[in-house]
């Protein structure tokens, strides 16, 4: 499952992305969803949706074993798979090991050309750091320790200092960070760059605004003849640490997003060169200044900037940046199970998991290999086991859609990319069922604080299946209660939940297009993220009650008269993560 915190994105990429939704909008959300559920009683959308669970589906499900998903998983979360980065050799063979069991299975492929592979372009960058310095007033500073590269420019950039603020233009509502201060030929410092607009000014604000209103500080700087930009972002410490954590490997980004983003009115600059200070180092450029280094972390802090000017005409700086740019892959992985009805084989209902996870750490001393066994280790084999369950049974009225996703720890690339670009019709996906971390269960005795948000042996928490659409709520819960009868845990449903996780798995972009949701998780646990997280830990007889209950949960709505009806469209600043 996907941490919210800094990806390979470029500062001046985060600075136009719109904040995380706020609970009030989750709120708002969820009461529309109780009160919609409150005016469909839930015997009617029940017998609507002619919901049972089977005996065919359920013996179809007894096919889904606990010993072949731990066979699978040793494998999956084996040293040999690296961790699994997106992209690496690990992730490319556990593909490999997917598209070849589905083939066997003979389930169709449904990713690009024929091939159970949807190919994602990748860009890579890496800083070199041996053509990258900065000088100050004849002082030198040095990559790393006194400052770090937030852009893909290698370029040359010198000339006398401007301090401009949080550097927003947004013209309808007065705020000119520029006013009276020319940029052209200067090195620009802006303060408060992070990922909102300044204080007063809301991302769906500026969202809906035309391009012609607003102006970030990165795209006013460059089209004004700017030659190079220091930014002190707000959460400095964090985010300088993200980058120099950074420095010495590849950061990769998905090449079609980054090229939407450069088309967009009001992109970041691609041509000048862009660095972050140290405390130490922005107390030294304001040295001698009417505002000290101090002040302007606070200003940058707050979003809120304060009134620009020029530096001493002798004071200049000079900046070299040099970021070497090439190309990768990585991939989805889709097969789909046609369906029997002529009509309703059109239709999809999609189930999915990350098989990704977040690789290996050089230099740690130990173990080093990130494993991710439940994260998504379970879920990867979960969901081929339940492929090649319905590859054995008779085919239901509706297509069933498979996705392995990728590069859901580096920003839900494979889900945004599929969603996107999609290999099938994506208005035609009536539901999607992502599993995300199932193995892992709380015993009664175990009392350590890392794991009291740990569900138990019967328990998982199920996350956002009422929030869009009454119907698909009621149909997990009329599913569950018919067959294996688990405890359905919606803590995480609830709208002041700190942890957000409605937005931090791969369910989330398919929710952005519509398609009703509902995401299986069992709880942080003290491996999550960490190089402990081993297949030796895994609950099996867990994991196989959960992905039976999700199999025969799709086969049902795969085999409903009518797709679960959408009462409730995710708000459209919920749509913006």
């Amino acid at each position: 499952m996907h941490r919210f915190r800094l990806k390979g994105l470029t500062l001046a990429l985060l600075m136009l992305l719109p904040a995380v939704p706020l609970p009030p909008v989750r709120a708002q959300q969820q009461q529309q969803a109780q009160s919609a559920a409150a005016a469909t009683p839930a015997a009617a959308q029940a017998k609507r949706l002619a919901l049972t669970t089977s005996s065919a589906a359920r013996k179809a499900a007894e096919r889904i074993t606990a010993a072949q998903m731990k066979e699978d998983l040793y494998w999956v979360a084996d040293d040999a798979r690296g961790g699994r980065d997106t992209p690496s050799a690990g992730l490319d063979a556990t593909a490999k090991f997917i598209a070849d069991r589905l083939a066997k299975a003979r389930i169709k492929p449904a990713g690009d050309d024929g091939t159970y592979f949807q190919k994602i372009e990748l860009r890579s960058t890496s800083v070199d750091s041996e053509k990258t310095r900065v000088q100050l007033a004849g002082r030198a500073f040095k990559l790393g320790d006194d400052f770090v590269i937030a852009s893909t420019a290698s370029a040359e950039a010198s000339g006398p200092l401007v301090y401009v603020g949080h550097g927003w233009v947004v013209r309808s509502k007065n705020i000119n960070a520029y006013e009276g201060l020319d940029v052209k030929n200067k090195i620009v410092i802006v303060a408060g760059a992070g990922v909102a607009p300044p204080e007063g000014v809301t991302p769906e604000y500026i969202a809906g605004r035309p391009a012609s209103d607003w102006e970030s500080p990165l795209s006013y700087a460059e089209k004004n003849g700017a030659r190079g930009v220091v930014f002190v972002p707000k959460n400095h410490e964090r985010i300088y640490q993200f980058y120099r954590r950074s420095l010495g490997r590849s950061s990769y980004q998905v090449k079609r997003f980054v090229e939407e983003s450069e088309g967009r009115a009001g992109a970041p600059p691609s041509n000048i060169p862009v660095i972050i200070p140290t405390a130490e180092m922005l107390t030294a450029l304001f040295e001698g200044e009417r505002t000290a280094g101090a002040d302007i972390m606070k200003a940058a802090n707050a979003n809120a900037g304060d009134q620009g000017f020029d530096f001493p005409a002798a004071k200049t700086m000079s900046i070299a940046t040099s970021v070497k740019v090439s190309e990768a892959t990585t991939q989805n992985v889709v097969g789909v199970i046609e369906g029997s009805d002529a009509k309703l084989r059109e239709e999809y209902v999609a189930v999915g998991a990350h098989y990704d996870h977040v690789g290996m750490r050089p230099g740690q001393s130990g173990d080093n290999i990130f494993n991710g066994a439940d994260d998504d280790g379970s879920g990867t084999v979960a969901v081929l086991s339940m492929a090649e369950a319905f590859a054995k049974a008779r085919s239901p009225k509706r297509s069933v859609l498979f996705v392995w996703h990728a590069g859901e720890e580096k920003g839900l690339w494979g889900s945004q990319y599929f969603t996107k670009f999609p290999t099938v019709p994506i208005k035609q996906i009536v539901a999607q069922l992502n599993i995300d971390m199932i193995g892992r269960s709380r015993a009664p005795d175990d009392i350590k604080p890392a794991n009291k948000g740990l569900s138990g042996p019967d328990e998982i928490f199920v996350i956002g299946s009422k929030m869009m659409s009454a119907e698909l709520g009621e149909a997990s819960e009329a599913v569950n209660r018919s067959y294996l009868n688990l405890k359905y845990n919606y803590q995480y449903d609830a709208p002041d939940d700190p942890e957000q996780l409605f937005y931090r798995s791969d369910h989330y972009n398919y929710a952005v297009q519509g398609i009703p949701i509902v995401f299986y998780f069992d709880g942080i646990h003290e491996d999550y993220h960490k190089v402990t997280d081993t297949p030796d830990k895994i609950d099996y007889q867990k994991m196989q009650k959960v992905t039976r209950t999700v199999f025969v949960l799709a086969t049902e709505l795969a085999n409903a008269p009518t797709r679960p009806v959408v009462d409730t469209p995710l708000p459209v600043s919920s749509r913006r993560r």
